[in-house]
């Protein structure tokens, strides 16, 4: 093995894209270890030699690094352990370590390896699918006793339990091509639609562009001419030259929305340890991104094979175990195993073999292999076994042997087997296209049975899928998907485009069209009630759970999700898909199209609520409305009360005075002489038209039609379910002018309100809504002496009531300013 430094022991001495000048100090429950800028938590624990991570959620079982990125259903760990810094349930394979990382595992007592609870795993077959709802279905007596542990076991890490420090941040933008992911086809996409003069957004989930081009060997192919990382770098300065063109790194897909909105959360300091972090900027940014038109080049997500004992730590996607080898310089394992469905997952042998890791089989599912993948594994000395399947592992906290079984069908194998050694066991299932986003839009997937998976159908709104995500396995193909995806783009939101060359693309060896034999599950020679295949890694689902589901009437695949918690952890399922639906399908006897696929829902990865927040908390929460007279009130030692958005004078206490002393004395005053009060905050409402009393018929309770010009009225709003919606007074300023009051807490929803009836109900009245709550200062004056005071504030208006009578108002001034004075009663 071409063994890295001692404190690295699993690391290449060459090799991958972390910057190995630059080591990184990080721990792992208390453990002190040493990775490279670059690691993510993953890699740097499998440089070190450390596989088991974590505890599944019901079985605590041990669960180790199982994939290299979002789809990663096992490594799920607590970041940090400040009351006020800690994130629980991140996945270690995306989490970048910085000097000074703080990582530990969860959903364990008192430690990972010595775990208490890993008592369920022994009582697995009283703990089926359903058990939670069958527990809580019959009288209290029969659950009362469980109910303190079930709630003790539910949740995985432990949620922050002080305010955040960090600052978060939200944006609005507008694009006219947006294109998801950097892979060669996302690439390929941006440059053509940048060449065109569109205003391009590039939105990468990782650190790093490129893609699955990050994780192939560096010398495996050549694009127009050059290494994968140089031809990755040449258009990513030719973009970053671009003034029309923005690039978003670490800015994960939350939801594609309606009208082409599409979500992301960029992390913008996660990797930077904390005491180096800008407390100028935002810890996080959400960009809200609507644009012209939309391409998804979302790349696939590896599925992995469901087989007797597959979920010990040790067992990886093989993709994701070249990940490490190219991208982090890391090799997972000494000696390996490749057990695979497809052509494609043969590649990560070799990777291992060049590596310097010895590779004891190759062991697929196909009977019918390639000549050319034969020979190089002849030549390279590695055994293959065809038509045969791995039945059952051994070793507890980290893979030691696998045994090898002959398939007699896809449902039996034969009695023979081969046990062999290793630490390592690399499992494919194949390819699925990554639709979540494309599902979001409301897109239409279809079934390929040449790949074996659901790739997009139909689009329903401006948007093209590119490269793996869109089925199309061959590089050459991809990149021209890309550019053909690119080009269509820019000319849709009205650009030229020029011709862009393709670039060529060269193999040192030409790999082999895509194959697959599909096998949702695999047979074993133990009885089905004796196997352990797990569907979901996280939720500790078997095939025996989605079995039973279907047994107990659960046929449809949103019932028998929810019943047996597939693909319900925080890994939304992503590696589980397909494999749950197929299984699905055997057990109820349907076709996997039939069967179908659950809804991708929002949002396709966790978002902190932080992100969610943004900006607006604390004091932007809710930003506090004020009056004009707030000044005024706050020299003269007012206590405010929130009123919907606004601050309203209460009470205006004396020096010495309480509260309720100070409420008395002005009680007093308004009922013996004269009390005011800063009325600003109420609703107003500005409503003119031929049809306005038309309309005021229709939406007050009382009639409208004869109320003559200087006279107000009290009117009561229903709701369409007849409950009180709002009520207030207005006053007809002409036959076509009025001036509607609501309370303070409803101007905002009676105006949406009428806005709505105005423009879906009645669109045939004539009648043009404006909210003038901020245009006027309100004072409401009441007592015996009020009218008298109204009396010698203005300086044209008669208050007395035989020529002012209730329920009209007049023109007046105060001081020279135009004033319109109510007699109403506002106090009752």
């Amino acid at each position: 093995m071409n063994s890295g430094p001692a404190n690295q022991p699993f690391r290449l001495m060459s090799g991958g894209r972390i910057d190995r000048t630059r080591p990184v100090s990080f721990s792992f429950n208390g453990q002190r270890y040493q990775g490279l800028a670059g690691d993510t938590l993953a890699s740097a624990l499998l440089a070190n030699g450390v596989h088991m991570v974590a505890r599944s959620f019901k079985y605590h079982r041990p669960r180790g690094i199982f994939s290299a990125g979002a789809e990663e259903p096992s490594a799920l760990v607590q970041i940090g352990r400040d009351a006020a810094r800690t994130d629980p349930n991140m996945r270690a394979t995306e989490v970048e370590i910085y000097d000074g990382l703080e990582a530990f595992a969860q959903n364990c007592w008192p430690s990972l390896s010595l775990d208490a609870s890993a008592i369920n795993d022994a009582f697995s077959r009283f703990m089926p699918s359903g058990f939670y709802y069958k527990t809580f279905m019959g009288p209290p007596g029969n659950w009362m006793m469980f109910e303190s542990f079930i709630r003790r076991a539910a949740g995985l890490g432990r949620a922050p339990d002080a305010p955040d420090p960090d600052r978060y941040e939200s944006t609005n933008r507008h694009c006219d091509v947006l294109v998801v992911g950097s892979g060669p086809a996302g690439l390929m996409a941006t440059l053509a639609a940048t060449r065109s003069g569109a205003r391009v957004i590039l939105a990468e989930e990782t650190a790093e562009l490129g893609g699955s081009l990050l994780s192939t060997a560096p010398d495996a192919v050549s694009i127009g001419g050059k290494a994968p990382a140089d031809w990755i770098a040449e258009i990513e300065a030719e973009l970053s030259d671009c003034p029309e063109v923005t690039i978003l790194k670490r800015a994960a897909p939350v939801g594609y929305y309606g009208d082409n909105l599409v979500v992301f959360n960029q992390q913008l300091q996660d990797h930077v340890p904390l005491a180096a972090r800008d407390p100028r900027m935002p810890r996080q940014r959400l960009w809200r991104i609507r644009a012209a038109q939309v391409i998804l080049a979302t790349g696939t997500i590896e599925r992995p094979l469901i087989f007797d004992g597959n979920d010990r730590p040790g067992i990886m996607l093989a993709g994701a175990v070249s990940s490490y080898i190219h991208r982090y310089g890391v090799l997972p394992g000494r000696n390996a195993i490749l057990f695979t469905n497809n052509s494609a997952a043969w590649q990560t042998a070799f990777d291992l073999q060049n590596a310097g890791c010895s590779v004891a089989a190759i062991v697929d599912v196909r009977a019918d292999i390639e000549e050319s993948l034969r020979s190089q594994a002849s030549g390279r000395d590695i055994a293959v076994f065809a038509n045969s399947v791995v039945d059952g592992t051994s070793g507890r906290k980290r893979i030691a042997r696998a045994t090898i079984r002959l398939l007699k069908n896809e449902s039996q194998v034969a009695d023979s087997e081969i046990e062999l050694a290793c630490d390592l066991l690399a499992v494919s299932g194949g390819l699925s296209p990554n639709v979540a986003l494309f599902a979001q839009s409301r897109g239409k997937l279809r079934h390929d049975v040449g790949i074996a998976a659901f790739r997009p159908g139909q689009s329903w709104q401006h948007e093209r899928s590119a490269g793996l995500s869109n089925g199309t396995m061959d590089l050459a193909e991809r990149i021209t998907e890309g550019l053909r995806c690119g080009t269509g783009a820019a000319n849709a939101a009205g650009f030229a485009t020029a011709p862009t060359a393709l670039p060529s693309v060269e193999w040192s060896t030409a790999p082999e069209p895509y194959a697959i034999r599909a096998l949702w599950s695999l047979p074993s020679h133990k009885p089905r009630h004796k196997t352990r295949a797990f569907v979901d890694l996280h939720n500790d689902v078997t095939t025996k759970d989605l079995h039973l589901a279907a047994q107990e009437g659960y046929r449809s695949v949103e019932h028998a999700k929810r019943y047996t918690t597939t693909g319900m952890g925080a890994d939304q399922g992503k590696t589980v898909g397909i494999n749950a639906f197929g299984i699905l399908a055997s057990a109820t006897g349907q076709t996997l199209p039939d069967v179908g696929v659950t809804t991708y829902r929002q949002p396709y990865k966790p978002v902190t609520f932080g992100a969610l927040a943004a900006q607006y908390t604390n004091e932007l929460f809710e930003p506090r409305r004020t009056t004009a007279m707030h000044d005024w009130h706050v020299v003269h030692g007012a206590e405010f009360e929130t009123v919907g958005d606004w601050l309203r004078p209460r009470v205006y206490p004396h020096p010495g005075e309480d509260f309720h002393a100070a409420l008395m004395r002005e009680c007093r005053a308004a009922r013996t002489s004269v009390g005011v009060l800063d009325a600003s905050t109420l609703g107003k409402i500005d409503i003119r038209g031929p049809d306005a009393r038309k309309f005021l018929n229709r939406v007050y309770t009382n009639s409208w039609m004869k109320l003559k010009p200087g006279r107000c009225r009290y009117g009561l709003m229903l709701g369409e379910d007849g409950m009180v919606g709002d009520d207030g007074v207005t006053a007809c300023l002409a036959d076509d002018h009025f001036h509607m009051t609501t309370t303070t807490g409803g101007a905002a929803r009676v105006l949406t309100t009428m806005e709505d009836y105005l423009q879906t109900e009645w669109p045939d009245l004539r009648v043009w809504l404006t909210s003038v709550t901020e245009q006027w200062a309100v004072a409401s004056i009441c007592g015996p002496k009020s009218a008298e005071l109204v009396g010698e504030l203005c300086d044209d208006l008669d208050p007395d009531p035989a020529q002012f009578p209730f329920m009209s108002f007049r023109e007046a001034h105060i001081a020279g300013v135009p004033v319109r004075v109510f007699r109403i009663s506002f106090t009752g």
